[in-house]
């Protein structure tokens, strides 16, 4: 039992059963008991890891993707370079580093942190003391927005729907013999999902996100508007289909209505819903990470790096290349989607 278990099963006794999208919320971002609120949950002893943690060449190669498509319009005096859910702050660290010797980047840059949690923000100014936190997208100032998000999106709450001939039930959270259980709302048109019917069948399930298209949107006409780019790093496919939520504890997979608030809730992202949402800005193709790290040099990075390495230290090298680029780890689970204007080029790495 716990304290946001409680909450939850008396909110639901009270008005009913709620949304996976609300529960994921509840769980993840309660002020006081909610997941991110409570815990740093990154490396060995939390329940995940992320790539900018497993080596430094990830943020560093990110670093100077971001560099040369800030050169590639025009290097404007200012802008906003921002990191929206960035964890200890680790990936821009890396980013900023790998960029001090290109000539007025930090200059003109002023680092945003998009964070919830206080735990991590403590963290983060560890690692980036320069940095200025927002609550939210319109916080950031009139400038062109330079943004990269690695495994932000998945975190999103998203809801759930079963298809029943033309309709669909939506997947609910609700309670048996004092637990929280799944259920099924009864059938009802979706307008949002009218495009589904034509490539699922009665029983699929599709997940979708409702956050997403605004905070996308938001950043589209921003890139568009103002210049830019947004580089998303997650793990998804183009469409959604099919249930991917997933709850990890201690880096195992758990039950996610299991004590909320204790685990890592996140589902995979349906990149066809960020390339809808992006316009008027262009999205690119959608790119496996492990083939967008080595467009980017990585490997060469890699060779560089373990010329100063030995033993132990070498050999954890050469894991954390394979661990981010081969396609049995996170080469191919990982993808990566770029947003920029409809005026200039793709940002390295990433094709139209």
């Amino acid at each position: 039992m716990t304290a946001l278990l409680d909450i939850l099963t008396a909110r639901i006794a009270a008005t009913g059963p709620i949304s996976l999208a609300d529960y994921m919320s509840e769980a993840l971002l309660h002020p006081e008991h909610g997941y991110y609120a409570t815990r740093d949950p990154l490396g060995a002893a939390g329940d995940f890891i992320t790539a900018p943690e497993i080596s430094q060449m990830f943020g560093e190669l990110l670093g100077l993707c971001l560099a040369q498509t800030w050169l590639d319009q025009g290097a404007p005096s200012r802008f906003a370079l921002v990191e929206p859910g960035p964890g200890r702050g680790t990936l821009m660290a890396d980013i900023l580093r790998a960029t001090r010797a290109v000539p007025n980047f930090h200059a003109a840059a002023e680092v945003y942190f998009l964070e919830a949690s206080p735990t991590l923000r403590a963290e983060q100014a560890k690692r980036v003391p320069d940095a200025r936190w927002i609550d939210r997208l319109s916080d950031l100032p009139d400038l062109p927005v330079y943004l990269v998000a690695n495994e932000f999106l998945d975190a999103l709450p998203i809801r759930q729907f079963v298809r029943d001939g033309t309709a669909w039930r939506e997947r609910m959270v609700g309670m048996d013999q004092g637990g929280l259980t799944f259920g099924l709302s009864a059938p009802a048109p979706i307008t949002a999902l009218t495009h589904r019917l034509e490539d699922t069948q009665d029983g699929d399930l599709v997940e979708t996100c409702p956050a997403l298209p605004a905070f996308i949107g938001e950043i589209g006409a921003r890139i568009e508007t103002k210049g830019g780019a947004a580089i998303f790093i997650d793990y998804g496919d183009w469409r959604s289909l099919g249930d991917t939520l997933q709850a990890l504890r201690a880096h195992e997979k758990t039950d996610p209505l299991a004590a909320p608030g204790t685990a890592d809730l996140t589902a995979h992202v349906d990149f066809e819903a960020v390339a809808r949402a992006a316009a008027p800005a262009k999205f690119t193709r959608l790119t496996p990470q492990g083939v967008f790290l080595e467009r980017l040099g990585i490997t060469e990075r890699a060779q560089a790096l373990a010329t100063r390495l030995g033993g132990e230290a070498l050999e954890s090298h050469i894991a954390a290349h394979r661990r981010l680029t081969h396609p049995a780890e996170m080469g191919d689970l990982f993808k990566v989607m770029g947003l920029y204007p409809s005026t200039a080029t793709p940002p390295p790495g990433l094709q139209a």
